[in-house]
């Protein structure tokens, strides 16, 4: 038993959801237009056009994550570790912003769409399913870029690491920019969530703390 928490203790990083979850499910029930919040837009989210094409890529989102979750889990604990640190870390700094500063979009989404297709009808049931509230750092952007830090640093890929860096780069970059062509989030969600893994990548991945975890 002992030998096998050795092995497998950073899998108990995952107990995070647990705190995580209830937060998120609150603020999404509490932060609403009837109760206010700040509205987040900038003059380029104007020009930037609707394209419901890249809702692909959006939802492609839990794939990319669940499977380098998975991948760093089994393949190395202390990169699995510098990895979940960085994701509580961001995602925790997120949820104390929606608490202390509501923000969402107002009047950001389409409410028609220029076209009717299979993309389209994907959007709608996003549209019902995620509300347009704490948007403000975006953490589909913000935990895109955390998993992209653990693959640039990753020492598991062998022979293989450029390829990967490279697929990962831009199916990653897919991802980020799909938030704003779908209207789900302003370009300030991304340029926040950017300045949010700026702040937290020297502290996962350069401190000695977590350098030395393998």
């Amino acid at each position: 038993m002992k030998a096998f928490f050795k092995k497998w203790w950073h899998g108990l990083l995952a107990l995070y959801t647990f705190i995580y979850m209830p937060c998120f499910l609150y603020l999404e029930r509490h932060v609403t237009s009837e109760t206010g919040f700040h509205a987040i837009h900038c003059a380029l989210d104007d020009h930037i056009p609707f394209v419901e094409y890249f809702i692909i890529p959006y939802y492609s989102w839990f794939i990319f994550m669940a499977f380098f979750i998975i991948y760093f889990f089994i393949r190395s604990q202390g990169e699995c570790v510098r990895m979940g640190a960085a994701l509580i870390i961001g995602m925790s700094i997120a949820v104390i912003i929606y608490f202390v500063f509501p923000n969402g979009l107002a009047d950001f989404r389409p409410e028609t769409f220029p076209r009717d297709n299979f993309c389209t009808d994907l959007v709608k049931l996003l549209h019902k399913a995620d509300t347009p509230t704490n948007v403000l750092p975006s953490l589909h952007v913000y935990n895109t870029l955390v998993i992209e830090f653990a693959v640039f640093n990753s020492k598991t890929f062998g022979r293989h690491k450029k390829k990967v860096c490279i697929i990962t780069a831009i199916w990653g970059l897919l991802i980020c920019v799909s938030t704003v062509f779908l209207k789900q989030h302003s370009v300030y969600d991304v340029l926040a969530a950017i300045v949010l893994a700026a702040i937290i990548y020297p502290i996962t991945y350069k401190t000695k703390f977590f350098k030395k975890i393998q």
